[in-house]
């Protein structure tokens, strides 16, 4: 699944620069099929999650170190289900079609400018909050692999190994 966010970020950061209406098009349609896979399987994830649970904490970690990683879960899974919200309801309100899986037009087709800039906007937020707890995410898995070596991260790993 992180392949695939960092692949949907990729396509994303095309819409910034100038583009031809076709390759705008074109990279809409990309990018909102990459973000309904990754929809499914983050629901796929909150599924395992509900019925495995998170792997547990180390007993030596501080409690400041117990309730920020509490907090950078629960804000990743708070931002990408308000990415996932956000972009369905900006592909809604574009005038342009978004058909993706080739029938499926996630489009209203009617003008609705000041709608889809507002939930632009908050998509975007989103966008720079998951990157952000990602970059933090990856930086807490180094410290505690290779800095604390509580074996945090091998944890986590072998918890998946089993669940598969």
């Amino acid at each position: 699944m992180a392949f695939l966010i960092i692949l949907d970020l990729n396509i994303a950061q095309k819409f910034g620069g100038e583009m031809e209406l076709w390759d705008r098009l074109e990279s809409r349609v990309d990018h909102a099929t990459v973000g309904i896979i990754v929809t499914v399987l983050f629901i796929f994830r909150i599924i395992l999650r509900y019925m495995y649970g998170a792997p547990p904490l180390p007993n030596s970690m501080p409690n400041w170190q117990k309730f920020s990683a509490k907090i950078g879960h629960y804000g990743l899974y708070f931002f990408i289900t308000l990415l996932i919200f956000t972009g369905i309801a900006s592909a809604y309100f574009t005038s342009d079609p978004i058909v993706v899986f080739g029938s499926l037009n996630l489009s209203s087709e009617t003008e609705s400018q000041g709608a889809f800039q507002l939930i632009r906007g908050v998509h975007e937020f989103s966008t720079n909050a998951v990157i952000f707890l990602i970059f933090v995410h990856i930086l807490a898995s180094i410290y505690h692999h290779f800095i604390a070596k509580d074996k945090t991260t091998i944890k986590m790993l072998k918890f998946w190994k089993q669940a598969s």
